[in-house]
C-alpha cells in the first residue's frame, strides 16, 4: 500500500505503508543510533513526534518482551528506508510491523532518508504526515501550516498517581515527566526504595514521602510547557539530594535561574561524544531532546557547567555549587546503547550516602 510522507514545507515523498492504515500529523525529527529502534519507538520523550531513522536498515532483530522503556508508546509515527520483514534473533517474538499494528502506528518505508535528514539540518525540525495516496498534498500542506501542535505531552505520558517500586536501599522520589524505564531498572538494581510520582505533584508531597534523594525523569516537549515542575525543583534545592536527566537537566536549570533554547533539529541517538569536564574524559551517551541550556544565562546562577557536546559545544551537564545536585542532557541509563556514563547513578547513591542524617537548608 503506497502512502506519501508529505512536509510543510511542500517536501512530498512516495513509499510504501505499514504499520497501522492510519494517518497521523506529527514533528518530523531523526534519529542516527544503527540500534535501539525497539527502546526509541517506546521513550515517551518521543510524544507527538513522527521519528526518522538515518540507519538505512530497520527492524531486523524484530522485538522482544525486554527492551521496552514504556507500555503504550506514545510516537506518532516512523519512517524508515527499509523495514526488515524477516527479523533473525533469538530474542525476537513479533516483526516491527506486527508491533506497529498492535500499538496503531503508522510508519513508511522505501523514502530517501538521507534526503530527509538533509532538510531537516537544513531548515530546521518541520511539521509532517503520513497519508494514503490518494489524499491531496497541496490540501495536507495547507493544513500542516496552519496546524498549532499541543503543549501538553508532560501530561499526556506522565503516571497519573503515585506507585512504589519497593527496595531496602535510599528512599528516592522519582518525578515522572515522561520516565523511561530504564531510569527505574537502574535505581532498582541499585536496591533503591523508589516511589514514582506524577508530573504535577508538589514540593511539600514529595518531602512528605522523606526521601533521601530526588530524581527528575526524562521527558517529551519545552521544558517551558511545565511551569510547575519548575516551582516544585525549586522548592526542593538545598533540601534534598538531587538527580536529573534529560528534561529533568533543563528544569533543573530553569528553577535554578538558568534558561533554555530549542535546538535546530535536536540531538537523537546513541552515538554522540560528550566530554566531563572535570575528568577530561569523553563519553559515547543516548541522546534524546530537543531543547539545550543557554550557556550565557548560566553565569547568573549556583551552576557549573561539568558536561559539554563536542558536536557543537551545547551543555550536557550542571552540578549545583552550594548544594547536592547535579543533572545530565544525555542518558546514562544506557537505554538505548553505551553504557560509558552508567556510574552516575552510583554518583547519586554516593550522595545520598554522604548527606544521610545532614540537615540541608534551602538558601
Amino acid at each position: 500500500m503506497k502512502k506519501q510522507l508529505i512536509l510543510e514545507d511542500g517536501t512530498v515523498f512516495i513509499g510504501k505503508g505499514f504499520g497501522s492504515d492510519k494517518d497521523t500529523t506529527g514533528e518530523i525529527v531523526f534519529t542516527t543510533g544503527m540500534t535501539g529502534y525497539q527502546e526509541v519507538l517506546s521513550d515517551p520523550s518521543y510524544c507527538g513526534q513522527i521519528v526518522t531513522f538515518t540507519y538505512p536498515l530497520v527492524g531486523n532483530y524484530g522485538i522482544n518482551r525486554d527492551d521496552f522503556e514504556t507500555i503504550q508508546p506514545a510516537v506518532k509515527g516512523l519512517i524508515v528506508k527499509e523495514a526488515a520483514d524477516y527479523p533473525s534473533n533469538f530474542r525476537s517474538e513479533v516483526t516491527l510491523d506486527e508491533y506497529l499494528k498492535m500499538k496503531n502506528i503508522p510508519a513508511i518505508a522505501g523514502i530517501d532518508t538521507r534526503k530527509l535528514t538533509r532538510i531537516i539540518r537544513q531548515h530546521g525540525t518541520l511539521k509532517g504526515a503520513i497519508v494514503s495516496i490518494e489524499e491531496d498534498a497541496q490540501e495536507i500542506i495547507h493544513r500542516l501550516q496552519a496546524t498549532v501542535f499541543p503543549t501538553n505531552q508532560v501530561a499526556q505520558v506522565s503516571t497519573k498517581s503515585a506507585y512504589p517500586s519497593p527496595g531496602r536501599g535510599y528512599r528516592v522520589v522519582l518525578i515522572d515527566f515522561g520516565m523511561k524505564h530504564g531510569i527505574l531498572r537502574e535505581l532498582n538494581k541499585r536496591d533503591c526504595d523508589v516511589i514514582v510520582v506524577p508530573h504535577d505533584t508538589t514540593a511539600e508531597e514529595i518531602l512528605q514521602f522523606n526521601p533521601d534523594g530526588i530524581m527528575l525523569s526524562n521527558g517529551p516537549g519545552d521544558p517551558k510547557d511545565v511551569p510547575h515542575a519548575i516551582e516544585t525543583i525549586r522548592g526542593l534545592i538545598g533540601k534534598v539530594p538531587i538527580f536529573g536527566i534529560c528534561l529533568g537537566h533543563q528544569l533543573f536549570a530553569l528553577a535554578s535561574g538558568a534558561d533554555t533554547f530549542k535546538l535546530k533539529f535536536g540531538h537523537r541517538g546513541s552515538n554522540h561524544p560528550v566530554k566531563d569536564l572535570e575528568t577530561g574524559k569523553t563519553a559515547l551517551t543516548s541522546q534524546n531532546h530537543g531543547y539545550a541550556v543557554s550557556e550565557e544565562s548560566i553565569a547568573q546562577t549556583a551552576l557549573k557547567v561539568t558536561h559539554v557536546a563536542l558536536n557543537d559545544g551545547t551543555i550536557e551537564g550542571l552540578a549545583h555549587k552550594e548544594f547536592p545536585a547535579f543533572s545530565v542532557q544525555y542518558h546514562p541509563e544506557a537505554s538505548p546503547g553505551p553504557e560509558d556514563d552508567n556510574q552516575l547513578f552510583d554518583r547519586f547513591i554516593n550522595m545520598m550516602k554522604a548527606n544521610a542524617g545532614k540537615e540541608l537548608q534551602n538558601a
